[in-house]
């Protein structure tokens, strides 16, 4: 439990932060201790709908390759054990430094727990395990990274005595649906029609009559959950059945009962989700309701940006968003950079955006989701919502970063290896199919060995694999592609998938 103490010790110890960047991005320097505690503290109602969702803790796994520096030292902690073999794939990866020199700087601890907790709880109610961790980290040489920041990682820096290199969770608002928009609203950028945050099935009535009142020729609306992950959370309502009857002068009572006849009729999205028990967490979560944009081109970009302890705003990358799911609202996988037609526009709206978070105090990694629409050969760019935490773009942009040591040029979005040549890559979480159920990591080693999938350190191109501890039970595998064109980045990830399925056949009985 956070107290007022507990606040202002933390205080005390983000404050270090500024100093660690005196010297320089705190990231790439040497002779530190990083604690990685990829926890995803969120809603776990959510989290449990994703397929191997407990796996997703190895997408911070490219931590690993921070041991590339000699004297740096790191701690990786997991709900369950990592397979060895995992471990030993990363490690490899380091270009220069032996694999033995690199696992006795890494310390692996594991709660041993598969509940549906986030794994920073679990920690905290492991005394015995948060003394180990402090014992082994120097405290004037430590800070801890995680996936995203609640009053959970907060309590477990305090306790270590060390800082958090991620967002003070008070200002948690900001990423969330809600505090989105005010952001965009205060930039002036462009954003859906949407409504107030309401707690209650019955305000949320209210608010689709306002809506609807103000621009009754919308066909389609989107209800989110103020909080979500990967597109969980949302639920698509129709309402070309009452369209009709929206655009005739009808009182807003007369508008909120056509629309509570078929509010049961929202699509939601997420495997077994339904109106019932969506509606269910709007009381805890809140909700808002926007106008779902129509257009006859559509594209899902983002772009990603970072904020220094110092206040510094920098762009990191850009990418267009894989979606899925019957309306195209869950993320499945990157392809980087965004198109051309747009992804300078999208720099320019993140510093925008970045500056303004700044100015509110947050910090490390913030990302923005966009709609593009095309209309009669104009281009149109809506603001969706903000991330202030690591996503599913974070892991492949990181790792091909630590891979190439290569840069990213604001001037035309691409990203260049020390060689001068630009990298393009796609990447995915949800490479997933039934054949592939009961291949274990070992098997994946075998088949990346037998047909040279793996990342080629002299080329700068390969596949770099991870989720590979949802392997076996899910059938599921998470993958970067990087090639020296988004042509040959896709034919490399096609190949990889062509492979899989060519194995997985012929070892069926």
């Amino acid at each position: 439990m956070i107290t007022g103490e507990d606040k202002e010790k933390f205080a005390q110890l983000q404050n270090k932060l500024k100093d660690f960047w005196e010297d320089g991005d705190i990231l790439e320097q040497d002779d530190q201790d990083i604690l990685v505690v990829p926890s995803f503290s969120i809603d776990q109602r959510v989290g449990q709908k994703i397929a191997g969702f407990l796996h997703y803790e190895e997408r911070l796994l490219f931590s690993l390759i921070r041991l590339r520096n000699p004297q740096t030292r790191l701690i990786y902690v997991t709900a369950q054990p990592l397979s060895p073999i995992i471990i030993e794939y990363y490690l490899q990866l380091l270009p220069g430094i032996p694999f033995s020199h690199a696992r006795d700087r890494l310390l692996l601890l594991s709660t041993y727990d598969n509940s549906l907790k986030p794994l920073t709880q679990k920690i905290l109610e492991r005394p015995r395990l948060v003394a180990r961790i402090k014992n082994f980290l120097r405290p004037d040489k430590s800070f801890m990274v995680c996936f995203n920041s609640t009053v959970l990682e907060q309590e477990l820096s305090v306790r270590l005595g060390i800082p958090l290199l991620a967002c003070s969770p008070e200002l948690k608002y900001w990423g969330s649906k809600k505090g989105s928009r005010e952001i965009f609203a205060e930039c002036n950028i462009p954003h859906p029609l949407g409504s107030d945050l309401v707690f209650s099935v019955e305000k949320l009535l209210e608010e689709m009559a306002i809506l609807l009142e103000k621009k009754p020729v919308i066909s389609q609306v989107v209800i989110k959950l103020n909080e979500g992950f990967s597109g969980e959370g949302n639920a698509i309502l129709d309402l070309r059945e009452i369209s009709h009857l929206m655009r005739q002068n009808i009182s807003l009572a007369q508008r909120r009962y056509l629309i509570g006849k078929i509010i049961h009729k929202a699509k939601v999205q997420g495997e077994g989700e339904t109106w019932e028990t969506f509606s269910q967490r709007i009381p805890e979560l809140g909700v808002i309701v926007e106008e779902f944009i129509e257009g006859e081109e559509k594209y899902s970009p983002s772009v990603q940006g970072y904020i220094t302890p110092n206040g510094r705003v920098e762009i990191l990358s850009t990418h267009d968003q894989i979606l899925g799911g019957e309306d195209k609202q869950i993320y499945l996988g990157c392809l980087f950079p965004a198109r051309d037609e747009y992804r300078l526009q999208l720099q320019e709206l993140g510093l925008k955006i970045g500056h303004q978070l700044a100015k509110k105090g947050a910090i490390e990694r913030f990302s923005v989701d966009f709609l593009v629409v095309k209309k009669q050969g104009k281009m149109k760019i809506y603001a969706i919502e903000i991330n202030l935490r690591k996503g599913g773009t974070t892991h492949p942009f990181m790792t091909l970063k630590f891979l190439t040591n290569g840069v990213y040029n604001y001037q035309d979005g691409l990203f260049y290896s020390p060689e001068n040549r630009p990298k393009y890559y796609i990447a995915s979480d949800n490479l997933q199919k039934p054949q592939y159920h009961g291949l274990l990591p070992n098997d994946l080693m075998d088949i990346i060995t037998k047909h040279r999938l793996h990342f080629d350190s002299s080329t700068k191109t390969g596949t770099i694999f991870h989720l590979m501890g949802a392997l076996s039970e899910f059938g599921k595998l998470g993958l970067t592609s990087i090639g020296n064109s988004p042509e040959e980045s896709l034919a490399i990830y096609e190949n990889v998938e062509r492979v899989l399925d060519k194995e997985t056949e012929e070892m069926k009985w």
